[in-house]
């Protein structure tokens, strides 16, 4: 398995002086996930986790339903030396789960930026999930919400050290932590979090908060609604897609969550202020 982080040599400039010294930095490397030998995606991500990743990718693409749909996950070897670069996992589905089409829409490269760059348009990510969360009647008071972002940020313990990786995190109703994962993209962390519970068979994450470190755009808040999340909070601001899609699926939406201050934005009934 890859190095989670690594080590660089920097000039430090302050207003006295100039000072050499190392600095710690999180790795960024490739991902492909292939499905069944064919190349699917290749994703820019901080090793660790990679199982989950994979097939919380392949979750939120709709691509399987749940951890039943999927036969194998292995690292393969690489093409010029056979040495296990262990920067390309292959999955194989289970019998009678179907192959999607492989076609130049499906088949992108996703930055650790975003990762719907180089999709044809927005209908070829507007996938019908099987767990919308509209049904679901979970109500969390607004105080618990708002110690979320300090559990996450004391589970980051990559962060601490880099300043350089986003985190996702999967709470109760309650406020109990159930599982936080970083990485240097913010939709790459989501798909770990996402690909835990599919390892877990938990998958619709009917009563649960996903909280992101980062802004809630389109992308991360399908994610939340492929996989059945009711509650999805990020610390910075939501887009108006994002805005869309949680009103449109019955997604609650919670951003600018700092301190006890937030704005939601879609289905307030299901947060409580006491």
């Amino acid at each position: 398995m890859g190095r989670v982080t690594t080590r660089r040599r920097i000039a430090h400039l302050s207003s006295e002086q100039i000072t050499e010294r190392p600095d710690t930095l999180v790795v960024e490397e490739p991902l492909e996930i292939r499905l069944g030998g064919t190349p699917l995606t290749v994703t820019m991500r901080t090793p660790g986790s990679d199982v989950e990743l994979a097939q919380g990718f392949l979750l939120t693409e709709g691509i399987i339903g749940s951890r039943d749909d999927v036969a194998t996950v292995r690292y393969c070897r690489g093409e010029v030396d056979g040495a296990n670069t262990y920067n390309v996992l292959d999955v194989t589905l289970a019998p009678g789960v179907p192959m999607p089409d492989v076609d130049m829409r499906r088949n992108f490269y996703a930055t650790s930026s975003c990762g719907v760059c180089g999709k044809a348009a927005l209908d070829a990510i507007a996938t019908v999930s099987r767990y919308g969360p509209g049904d679901d009647p979970t109500v969390v008071d607004s105080a618990v919400v708002a110690e979320l972002p300090e559990q996450l940020r004391s589970a980051q313990k990559v962060f601490a050290s880099t300043g350089g990786l986003h985190g996702a995190g999967l709470f109760t109703a309650a406020g109990e932590l159930l599982v936080a994962r970083e990485d240097i993209g913010r939709h790459n962390a989501v798909d770990k979090v996402l690909g835990w519970a599919v390892e877990q068979d938990r998958i619709p994450l009917s009563g649960t908060v996903l909280l992101v470190s980062s802004r809630a755009s389109f992308e991360l808040t399908q994610k939340a609604v492929m996989a059945g999340v009711p509650v999805l909070a990020a610390v910075s601001a939501p887009s108006s897609l994002a805005v869309d899609l949680a009103r449109q699926s019955g997604l609650t939406l919670v951003a600018f969550l700092r301190g006890d201050s937030m704005n939601v934005y879609s289905r307030p009934d299901r947060i409580k202020h006491s």
